[in-house]
């Protein structure tokens, strides 16, 4: 299974950035393609369930993802996100997101393995959602800097 991960250093303490692990950060996140209407989102905890709706202009596709673990420690915080109903191209879907404490401020970390029903749309789907989560490295960034100079 194709694995990936993208590491994001802000400059924002981890209880802050943890606070703001909410629904408005997930809408900032979102690429500007395919468009996402968020559905549902319950947060960020084992439990609960974050349901999409994909618009890739000419159909749509539904994504139910479900926190299936969670921890919270002093210097890190980790939830994991598993897909329970995917889009027709993505057979298996699983993100760990890990937050972790540096002197600097927060690394932000996603790791992401998926799967796709055939081993060639495998890595031919690999660069797109690869380029999808390195879209978030500035918004990151953006997101707890402006949070951060508001305290």
């Amino acid at each position: 299974m194709p694995k990936f991960a993208i590491t994001t250093q802000v400059s924002a303490t981890l209880p802050e950035v943890w606070k703001n692990f909410d629904e408005k950060l997930f809408r900032q996140l979102a690429p500007p393609f395919p468009f996402i209407k968020l559905l549902r989102f319950d947060g960020c905890l084992q439990g609960n369930e974050v349901h999409l709706e994909l618009n890739f202009i000419f159909f749509k596709q539904r994504w139910i993802s479900k926190i299936t673990q969670s921890y919270i420690r002093e210097d890190e915080v980790c939830f994991v996100d598993e897909g329970k109903a995917l889009p027709f191209f993505l057979t298996r879907w699983r993100h760990v997101h890990l937050l972790q404490t540096t002197p600097e401020g927060t690394f932000i970390k996603d790791i992401i393995t998926f799967e796709t029903p055939s081993p060639l749309l495998n890595w031919l789907i690999l660069p797109a959602l690869y380029f999808q989560f390195l879209y978030r490295k500035p918004i990151y960034k953006r997101y707890f800097k402006a949070r951060n100079s508001k305290t």
